[in-house]
């Protein structure tokens, strides 16, 4: 397959260097500030990148994290150093969103990924081996397969690793030479790869999965550690949600493509609400289910109900579009999670002036 066929517009979700692509070449034209050797952008333009702003052409930059900067400055800055970084958070607070943005803004490739499961690999931090070629020929460059640890190191660009703590500790352990030394063994072929000028790692692992697989502290103290929050207020939160929400839209070309911004506080409200474990004006305790509730299943949620709006309704989005979503977000044990959101329902939905339609709409489909 072509590579315009792989990144062209009937791609289902484009790397973030081909689909930013015009905001990273604005920034490159305007960018004189110092660049580390091998980055595309000096740190600088890869903050504004991240963040946002107007440059001095007029051209517009997108936020891609809407957060505290100071986070997006010192996951920067890591990667300058020799230490690496790893992006900590419970699910949906954009960790992979924004690894994948840093290594498309530091080196204009954001596809050497590896993803961490509890069968991950040697090979996959390492290399492998293409075995009919190893069996015929022997060990050869010709046989080895590069994983895209290697590639990065080769090429002094950024790795991507997802899920760290879910790879197993003896494969976790083989980073440790890598990240100190920068450098990757092949002992078959009696020689080493070294890395480039530029090379360096992004890691993201979910704080909830502490003890599947916990860091040990030899391979922690190669890490620069950045946490990232849930949104902090829930102005922030509405503006994460619609922004994505319209993004999402377009990409998937959906009917109604924006999401009215009452309906999206008024979702962004429950999942803060039964997150937090009280309303909003802390005049009542809640329990929390089980699940996480994040800023990216409510985005799931609304893309849910503009479907719904646009396939099965009349292009307004309703409450009756969004309640079957909200109801499989909150309940995920299926017992223990029910009593929790049908007691909100009733203590706190039905009882909130213009969120009738909300109440109904929930209980109709529990």
């Amino acid at each position: 397959m072509s590579e315009q066929a792989t990144s062209g517009p009937e791609v289902l979700r484009r790397h973030a260097e081909d689909a930013f692509a015009e905001e990273l070449a604005a920034l490159a034209e305007v960018d004189d500030k110092p660049r580390p050797t091998s980055w595309r952008l000096s740190p600088w333009a890869v903050r504004t990148y991240l963040l946002g702003g107007t440059l001095s052409s007029g051209f517009e930059v997108t936020p891609k994290y809407i957060g505290n900067a100071r986070l997006i400055e010192i996951a920067v800055a890591t990667l300058v150093t020799d230490r690496a970084l790893l992006l900590l958070g419970v699910p949906g607070t954009a960790k992979s969103w924004v690894s994948e943005h840093l290594a498309a803004a530091i080196s204009g490739d954001s596809t050497m990924l590896i993803q961490g499961t509890a069968g991950t690999d040697e090979s996959a931090l390492r290399y492998g081996w293409n075995y009919a070629r190893l069996l015929s020929d022997g060990p050869s460059e010709a046989a080895m397969v590069p994983s895209p640890m290697m590639r990065a190191m080769k090429e002094g660009k950024i790795a991507r690793i997802e899920e760290l703590t879910r790879i197993g500790a003896d494969v976790q352990d083989t980073l440790i030479t890598l990240l100190s030394e920068k450098t990757l063994p092949v002992p078959e072929l009696d020689r080493e790869v070294q890395a480039r000028r530029g090379f360096n790692v992004i890691a993201t692992a979910n704080n909830r999965d502490r003890g599947v697989n916990e860091l040990s502290s030899a391979l922690q103290r190669r890490f620069n550690i950045v946490v990232l929050p849930t949104p902090a207020t829930i102005e922030e939160e509405v503006d994460i949600v619609t922004r994505r929400v319209s993004e999402h839209g377009r990409t998937l070309q959906l009917p109604v493509e924006k999401a009215p911004i009452e309906e999206v506080r008024r979702l962004v409200t429950i999942f803060r609400e039964l997150r937090d474990g009280q309303t909003l004006d802390g005049g009542t305790r809640l329990k929390s289910p089980s699940g996480s509730l994040s800023t990216a299943e409510a985005i799931s949620v609304m893309n849910h109900g503009l479907s719904m709006a646009g396939y099965y309704g009349d292009g307004q989005l309703r409450a009756a579009d969004l309640a079957a979503a909200i109801t499989g977000a909150v309940i995920k044990d299926p017992v223990q999670d029910r009593v929790v959101w049908v007691e909100y329902l009733k203590t706190v939905v039905k009882e909130r002036q213009g969120w009738r339609d909300l109440y109904r709409a929930c209980m109709d489909v529990i």
